[in-house]
């Protein structure tokens, strides 16, 4: 079972890129937000999911390991497999993730191409309990889903809301958000 690969980077794809590692050419496929910084020639270090099926061997790479232990929780969710598992990491990031799951908020994994209310639904079910131990790195608070709540009730959508509170210290109170969202969308 291949964990992780140091190489240099061959070609950049759509999804995927060829590390070369040795001369040896490995296909990893990617999320979005990891993809978008690399360049060819540039060494790096990839922990790696490997998923061996009786058609394919593919190997989904992260740069960071909460980023892997994330999709290996999302794999564990019946139904949800490894390319729905990458699509969910490309919809937002794993704290917006993280919130949405434990406050019920399905909006971002129905978004992602295959996973429909019911699979999201899923998720949220199966993952609101082991979610605490991976994800955001001190947690998100509760205090921004209540200001995302009430930013929503001031009219603003719930997408600039999110956008609004995330660029936010989470160590704010609720109340210091909402003004901080206010100055920001105003």
């Amino acid at each position: 079972m291949i964990a992780k690969l140091t190489g240099k980077v061959d070609e950049v794809f759509l999804g995927s890129v060829i590390l070369d590692v040795s001369g040896v050419g490995y296909k990893v496929f990617l999320s979005n937000g990891n993809l978008s910084g690399l360049i060819t020639g540039k060494e790096i270090s990839l922990l790696i999911h490997h998923v061996i099926r009786e058609t394919a061997s593919d190997l989904y790479g992260f740069m960071k390991k909460e980023e892997k232990d994330f999709f290996e929780l999302l794999l564990s969710v019946s139904g949800i497999g490894p390319k729905s598992a990458l699509a969910v990491l490309n919809s937002a990031s794993i704290e917006t993730l993280h919130e949405g799951i434990t406050s019920g908020d399905a909006s971002y994994l129905t978004k992602v191409s295959g996973i429909g209310k019911k699979s999201a639904g899923k998720i949220i079910v199966e993952l609101r309990d082991k979610i605490g131990t991976v994800g955001a790195s001190n947690g998100t608070t509760t205090g921004s889903g209540a200001a995302i709540e009430a930013l929503t009730a001031l009219g603003y959508s719930e997408r600039e809301a999110r956008d609004a509170i995330q660029k936010m210290d989470k160590e704010l109170s609720t109340e210091e958000m909402i003004k901080e969202a206010l100055k920001y969308l105003g």
